[in-house]
């Protein structure tokens, strides 16, 4: 080799040294550094770093330069959580003015309430059933950046009336309904069923069934039949294990003629000795899932604080959000979440119940982590001290002295939200 050549590859290999910093420089899109990072399937609750390249999460670990990254975002001081699984929503948003919750004005447009609270994937509870699911698919899921899946209401035409249309057992066709769930596989994740006041079991079992067909949960709103059903049944008899009782934490009270209080079937704690009914637990461990389902009528501190305190925790936590929910004692994911841990659920707990365990129990594993090569759905959250107050659906409240706040939102490795411009420029 001459000397030309050997200088030559010196210059080169100076030059390769020097631009080095730039080559790994475009390795990156956004960097999140110094947040503690809270990711349940992958059991890190720790101080980590989340790099994220086409929309993916690229790489976790505990320390990586800045420099690597085309975008540095600091959330030192901050959780950082896969984005939040909301379960059980109302997002059949229309302009339909006779419907409830399919096509109707009771429910609400996804992304106006899901980003802000850490939330990037929502489940429509119900909303569609088989006869217009289409709809759904191109009016919410398609044009909505929030992740929009779907419990498929065994009632045909969805939750179109609780009065007119949800009674009517006729439109309940269990292998319809299965097979048009099959067909949208990529956004049915279960059957619902909600709302029935009749006093017989068909319509469970029909709902049970076209889960069985479909090979997907089934989640139940139980409590509204007239006479009273016991949940007792519903829990050991109907339900298959890995189907979800929604609403777990309700609590209706019935009086009778006289205005004294009747025992209350539906509810899983005995308000009288405040403990957790023995066939609640023998449910649990036949793999029943509790789901909270706040909403705006169906949490109740009567319930939740006994249960809790006797380590009877959601399996899920998950909204009801509807405008009757969301401007009551709902208000929103992280408010939820504020309130379990108030109730001394840890921060790991519940950002798993809100994230991981969902994800497993609507059988989309790919969701809920923050696994190298997964979608980048993140939230970051401020954990903040103070005095705060929380309500159930009754108005009544308890104080907690913490309360999380979403304060970044990541969809597809994108900034969503952003409450207090931590990824902005700042003007100097």
């Amino acid at each position: 080799m001459t000397q030309k050549h050997v200088l030559l590859q010196a210059i080169l290999g100076i030059c390769l040294s020097i631009s080095s910093p730039t080559l790994q420089a475009q390795e990156i899109d956004l960097l999140l550094k110094g947040g503690h990072v809270i990711d349940a399937k992958n059991k890190i609750n720790s101080k980590m770093d989340v790099a994220i390249k086409d929309g993916k999460i690229y790489r976790v670990a505990a320390d990586i330069p800045a420099n690597s990254a085309k975008k540095m975002v600091n959330v030192s001081g901050l959780y950082v959580s896969p984005g939040l699984i909301d379960i059980h929503g109302h997002v059949f948003h229309g302009t339909e003015a006779d419907n409830y919750l399919s096509n109707g004005l009771d429910a609400v447009p996804p992304d106006g309430f899901t980003f802000r609270s850490g939330v990037t994937t929502i489940v429509d509870a119900g909303g569609p059933g088989w006869r217009n699911i289409d709809v759904f698919r191109k009016n919410i899921v398609n044009p909505a950046k929030t992740r929009v899946l779907a419990f498929m209401n065994i009632v045909g035409q969805g939750m179109r009336g609780i009065e007119a249309y949800e009674q009517d057992e006729a439109d309940m066709d269990p292998k319809l309904t299965a097979a048009i769930a099959k067909k949208h596989k990529d956004i049915v994740v279960g059957i619902k069923l909600a709302h029935y006041i009749g006093h017989d079991w068909e319509p469970t079992d029909k709902a049970v069934e076209a889960g069985r067909l479909a090979s997907i949960p089934l989640m139940v709103d139980f409590g509204k039949a007239l006479p009273p059903l016991p949940l007792s049944d519903l829990l050991l008899k109907h339900l298959r294990p890995g189907d979800i009782l929604t609403h777990a934490y309700r609590y209706d009270q019935e009086y009778d003629k006289d205005g004294n209080m009747l025992e209350h079937k539906q509810a899983i704690v005995d308000v009288k000795t405040e403990k957790v009914k023995d066939f609640v637990w023998d449910a649990r461990k036949r793999g029943v899932i509790f789901d909270v389902g706040h909403g705006g009528g169906s949490f109740n501190w009567s319930q939740a604080i006994p249960a809790m305190k006797q380590g009877f925790v959601p399996d899920v936590l998950s909204s009801d959000l509807h405008t009757g929910s969301m401007n009551a004692g709902f208000k929103d994911m992280a408010n939820l979440a504020s309130k379990f841990l108030s109730l001394g659920m840890p921060l790991a707990d519940v950002i798993a119940a809100s994230t991981w365990n969902p994800a497993k129990v609507i059988q989309r594993t790919e969701l809920g982590n923050l696994s190298v090569g997964a979608e980048a759905d993140i939230a970051v959250f401020n954990l903040r001290d103070g005095d705060f107050g929380y309500t159930d659906a009754s108005g009544m409240a308890i104080r907690g002295k913490q309360k999380l706040e979403a304060e970044l939102t990541i969809r597809k490795g994108k900034v969503v939200w952003d409450l207090n411009a931590l990824s902005a420029p700042i003007i100097k």
